[in-house]
């Protein structure tokens, strides 16, 4: 018997503030994780690390980045087709793809469109400091929210590739099909909110406003800082 889920109007459900704000509640959902030596908190830039920050505070676990960039479609870029992600990882999302009638070479272009922006990026925001080391460690890979899961589930794949020992995505906010869907792929997923309808990730923020790249360097700087005066 299929369990039907009751539908909450959206005026009941309360926002968060913004992600600052959000981080902090993520991290109430993720406390169990504290102290833990290895544990390690990587975000999805841009506006995944002011989460991410907050729960690598709350958690007292090291702070990075894993760069993902969504694949657009050739000719309509705000569709997304897939996403790239740090050391090359790459997602499909094949429906989309059959529909349109894109063959591999198609894909590919499209993906290398984004590979430059990804490495810009990954310059940016770390500079020559290597990333965190995350071989036999807990994983914690968080961002914003969730709509498709394309960007998580590229990065999720990605990390895969560096031997963690465990993964677990954890988010503020995300449709629950794609939270389900995602269990598929780590180890474990923490969505703190999962609405129903959910509309949008931006619809449960009251601030919503695009995170920069000098904030997102100012954040992976002062928990850098914070850990060294930790020591």
């Amino acid at each position: 018997m299929r369990l039907v889920r009751p539908v909450v109007p959206r005026w009941l459900v309360r926002r968060f503030p913004d992600r600052s704000a959000a981080g902090r509640a993520l991290a109430e959902r993720l406390k169990r994780h504290r102290h833990k030596s290895s544990l390690r908190v990587l975000a999805l830039p841009r506006g995944g690390v002011p989460v991410a920050y907050e729960v690598a505070l709350a958690l007292d676990a090291p702070l990075d980045v894993l760069v993902v960039r969504k694949i657009g479609a050739p000719g309509h870029p705000e569709l997304a087709i897939g996403a790239i992600a740090s050391g090359g990882a790459r997602v499909v999302n094949e429906s989309v793809v059959d529909e349109l009638g894109l063959n591999d070479e198609s894909i590919a272009r499209a993906a290398d469109a984004e590979k430059e922006e990804l490495a810009r990026r990954e310059r940016t925001y770390r500079g020559d400091r290597p990333p965190v080391d995350v071989e036999g460690r807990t994983v914690i890979l968080v961002d914003d929210g969730l709509a498709t899961g394309a960007t998580m589930r590229a990065a999720a794949l990605a990390l895969r590739e560096r031997n963690p020992a465990r993964v677990v995505v954890a988010v503020p906010v995300a449709a629950e099909q794609t939270c389900d869907e995602l269990r598929d792929d780590v180890d474990e997923v923490v969505c703190a909110l999962t609405p129903e309808p959910f509309l949008a990730v931006g619809a449960w923020y009251e601030d919503f406003s695009q995170t920069t790249d000098d904030e997102v360097r100012e954040l992976l700087a002062r928990a850098n800082r914070q850990r060294q005066r930790a020591r």
